[in-house]
């Protein structure tokens, strides 16, 4: 087993102004207070752990009118390797709550020197919230958050080869909710996140899966974070976790209950930088 080339340092934003303050997925709900100091302490909670697991995290910050972009995984898709230097491809947000988020992240990367190229406007597709690299391919899911057309523009972007994936389930609305790559061998994955074609892309793609139950899925243990042979999760199902250490990995629970009333665990607060998905615009594969 071959660890993940990339996952060793991310972007997060802090809650400075998180709270559920109106309804985009099924797990938001207006009437659930948000705590904000105990929001902040897991928060820092989930920063300390990665940085123990010998990531690095850089910080952007948000303001009043974006509450989520705290999850900064749907920032846009990151492709470290790109030729010329490293590139940043913003989301374009499907809800209105959220298009604020999309010119304060793409100034990030443009003031941090990163070369920000922009998907056609017509089109939506929420980043690494909805797009992981794995096996060489980029898995990007469509229909809740993303649009399928958006993969084309992807690829041509990044140089990737893309493999869509069509989710049906609203509960798993972003394909970082039902994936998570582990290895170069090794991802976990929720069946019944995907039609039977994305079912069928995802088994002859990871080579050693960990198919999560129905209930797994629904637990958002998915969306865990990678660090090595570290993968921190925000539950960690017994038959899981007994896996995943067969495996070898070393797994660590940090608790994100504030964050799930809004419909994101771990792997939806961070946002890695250093995915290598192909040489960019100078040298594109076209989708696959």
């Amino acid at each position: 087993m071959a660890e993940l080339e990339w996952g060793r340092r991310y972007l997060m934003c802090p809650p400075e102004h998180f709270g559920v303050l109106y309804e985009i997925n099924p797990w938001m709900h207006e009437e659930v207070a948000v705590d904000p100091d105990r929001a902040l302490a897991q928060w820092e909670g989930l920063r300390d752990t990665l940085v123990a697991a010998g990531a690095t995290v850089e910080l952007v910050h948000q303001t009043a009118e974006v509450p989520d972009m705290v999850f900064s995984a749907n920032a846009g898709i990151v492709n470290a390797s790109a030729v010329g230097g490293p590139q940043f491809v913003p989301s374009h947000f499907r809800h209105a709550e959220r298009q604020g988020e999309t010119e304060q992240f793409a100034t990030w990367f443009d003031d941090a020197g990163w070369t920000v190229d922009r998907l056609p406007t017509e089109l939506d597709h929420e980043g690494a919230g909805d797009a992981l690299p794995f096996g060489g391919v980029l898995v990007s899911g469509y229909r809740f958050r993303s649009d399928q057309q958006a993969a084309t523009h992807l690829s041509r972007l990044t140089g990737a080869p893309v493999r869509s994936v069509e989710l049906v389930d609203e509960r798993l609305y972003h394909v970082d909710i039902t994936f998570c790559p582990l290895s170069d061998r090794h991802a976990m994955g929720a069946p019944m996140a995907w039609d039977r074609y994305g079912r069928q892309v995802m088994e002859a793609l990871v080579p050693e899966p960990l198919w999560l139950t129905d209930d797994e899925a629904l637990s958002f243990c998915a969306n865990s974070v990678v660090v090595g042979t570290t993968v921190v999760m925000p539950v960690t199902p017994v038959r899981v976790g007994r896996q995943l250490e067969a495996w070898g990995f070393d797994v660590v629970t940090c608790d994100v209950s504030e964050f799930l009333k809004a419909g994101g665990g771990c792997r939806c607060l961070t946002l890695a930088l250093d995915t290598p998905l192909g040489p960019g615009p100078a040298g594109t594969t076209g989708p696959g």
